[in-house]
């Protein structure tokens, strides 16, 4: 899914106070981490994944593999975190991380 920018930038906002629901370990990418993530997007559509330790190149092809995965999309990724965004139609409101943050 295509993004523009002031989407981006009000995702990045909704990200900033989000707490990291899936934190991947050393292991990697693992089949229990991808439910985890495809639970955790189906349930609040916008969420914020803490990598592993490892350079920038390394955690930029963690991030685009777990949005790959989850057919999601990256929308930014700084430091140890990403944040992934999947809509869902007929999400919970109360569970979305976008109905309550609408503005």
């Amino acid at each position: 899914m295509q993004l523009d920018n002031a989407t981006i930038k009000r995702l990045r906002g909704i990200g900033h106070e989000l707490k990291p629901i899936v934190m991947i370990g050393n292991k990697g990418i693992t089949p229990t981490i991808s439910e985890e993530i495809d639970r955790a997007l189906s349930d609040h559509e916008l969420i914020k994944v803490k990598l592993p330790a490892g350079t920038k190149e390394e955690r930029d092809v963690i991030g685009e593999q777990l949005a790959k995965a989850a057919k999601a999309s990256l929308v930014h990724s700084i430091g140890r975190m990403a944040l992934l965004l999947r809509k869902n139609p007929n999400a919970n409101p109360k569970l979305s991380n976008l109905s309550r943050h609408a503005q």
